[in-house]
């Protein structure tokens, strides 16, 4: 396997592509009108409490509250703020013993601001690094289940646990530290040290709404957390950024200073292995698959819900062998999708019927098995009775629709506007209630082309009777500017 990873930077947004042999596998980007919280520390105030909800609401100095709910605030938060050292097998103290409104709180973004709803917030604080997460409220040492060699996993343990300088102080081994040695990950200890220090510094001086801890921007986020040894280069298309990145890569991965590369050609970075089209792509409803079939991914407020269909692939022996066919090439197009859009939440599949079972399993396997390759933790429950699959996806950060696009203003997000004749219906409605209602001689109507085209060819027999009914002239005005739905009725 040979990955790149493409580094697209302008001064209004910065752009990170992970190519897997020619294929884009995943796009983040961050705007300067939309940027992310992802992470971020901050020292808030309680602006309310919910009891019904066991939560509060957080102003951290964001356009909207956030939200923190009791089971994510830590066990050595609530013995500070309720002055009892809380049990591990009680049940949860209610969030009105937790906080007041008021209070001053740190909180950690675990998820960004998504449509109407605030961040997410917790007080269980961690600090990531190369290949450690530091956890300060913790004693755990945990080690990522992407490490599947078990030799492996008790070997990193084991260092980390004799490496840590207090015993009271936690941490998760990245998967990136797989087959690292004791020096990388002391040195990566040490670090977050300071870093820690710096932060409990920043937090008795900062004052409620401000950031104690940022992130590292895209580009060095993307360089942390993607590069390992399949990673055969970074290219960067914006000098400063490649200095940076440079710098940066010294510091923490110096025997991979190599394979960053400055791109200068004239071709546009994200040209390559057509990248651009694939993100337009991936904001359309209907992805298609090599085989004639095709997939409609259709993102709502509760759920994102898939549904697999033949197309024009016929197949050449059997029905149920083409949908078989089908099945497996949009399972493996399905987990690739949910990367590339970044979709999270419940997910349901609709795959094609399948009658013979042992399709259905390899069908079942072949998604488990893509999915297993994504870096945001998923879970799959299996067919329901109706045939379905249903999975979840951690959803952190807003998809990549969501980012791009706005709901249509014609038709307000439905996908679909009322046709010219459900219009005129409701206008002649319209006119039949106002024209009872007030005093006037004439009616006018402003109304799209469309509608008064087909009020013109089709109804004015339908007219003649209005006027008599309300005993008004009735005229109609066209406007180009409008909307199919959109329509006035003026009295005169």
């Amino acid at each position: 396997m040979s990955e790149e990873i493409l580094i697209n930077v302008t001064p209004t947004e910065s752009r990170v592509a992970v190519v897997d042999n020619g294929v884009l596998k995943e796009v983040w980007l961050d705007r300067a009108s939309h940027y992310g919280y992802l992470g971020n520390i901050y020292k808030g105030r309680v602006s309310r409490v919910l009891p019904g909800m066991q939560a509060a609401f957080v102003d951290i100095g964001l356009e909207r509250t956030a939200f923190l709910h009791a089971s994510d605030i830590h066990r050595v938060d609530r013995e500070r703020m309720t002055g009892q050292v809380p049990e591990p097998d009680t049940a949860e103290r209610p969030i009105s013993e937790l906080v007041t409104e008021g209070a001053e709180v740190v909180v950690q973004v675990v998820k960004d601001p998504i449509g109407t709803k605030g961040a997410r917030l917790t007080t269980n604080l961690s600090v990531p690094s190369r290949f450690l997460v530091l956890l300060p409220g913790s004693d755990h040492i945990g080690v990522s289940t992407r490490i599947e060699d078990e030799d492996e996993r008790a070997r990193l343990s084991g260092m980390v646990s004799q490496l840590r300088p207090d015993a009271r102080v936690g941490y998760i081994v990245r998967t990136n530290a797989e087959d690292v040695d004791e020096f990388a990950l002391a040195a990566d200890m040490a670090f977050l040290g300071k870093l820690w220090d710096a932060i409990n510094e920043r937090r008795g001086e900062a004052k409620p709404g401000e950031c104690i801890y940022e992130d590292l921007d895209l580009p060095l986020r993307a360089l942390r957390d993607m590069m390992h040894a399949d990673v055969e280069r970074v290219r960067i298309d914006h000098t400063e950024t490649y200095e940076k990145v440079c710098r940066f890569v010294r510091s923490f991965m110096p025997d991979w200073v190599t394979r960053i590369e400055r791109y200068d050609a004239e071709r546009p970075i994200f040209d390559l292995y057509q990248i651009e089209d694939e993100i337009e792509q991936a904001l359309h409803r209907h992805t298609p698959l090599k085989s004639g079939g095709y997939l409609v991914i259709d993102q709502t407020e509760a759920m994102t819900t898939i549904d697999v269909n033949t197309g024009g692939f016929v197949g050449h022996r059997t029905l149920e062998e083409t949908i078989y066919k089908t099945n497996l090439e949009a399972a493996q197009a399905i987990a690739r999708q949910l990367r590339l859009r970044n979709l999270g939440g419940i997910i349901i599949i609709d795959f094609i019927d399948m009658n013979d079972a042992a399709h259905r399993e390899q069908v079942m396997k072949t998604l488990e098995k893509a999915l297993a390759q994504d870096n945001v933790r998923t879970s799959v429950t299996g067919l329901s009775d109706l045939g379905l699959v249903e999975m979840t996806r951690k959803r952190t950060r807003e998809s990549l629709g969501h980012v791009m696009c706005e709901p249509c203003p014609v038709c307000s997000g439905r996908g679909a506007l009322k046709t010219a004749e459900t219009v005129c219906l409701e206008i002649f409605r319209e006119i039949m209630r106002t024209g009872r209602q007030f005093e006037a001689s004439k009616i006018l109507v402003l109304a799209p082309p469309s509608v008064v085209d087909l009020v013109m060819d089709e109804h004015s027999t339908t007219i003649a009777e209005l006027e008599e009914l309300v005993d008004k002239t009735i005229r109609f005005q066209r406007e180009d500017q409008y909307s199919q739905e959109q329509y006035d009725v003026v009295l005169l």
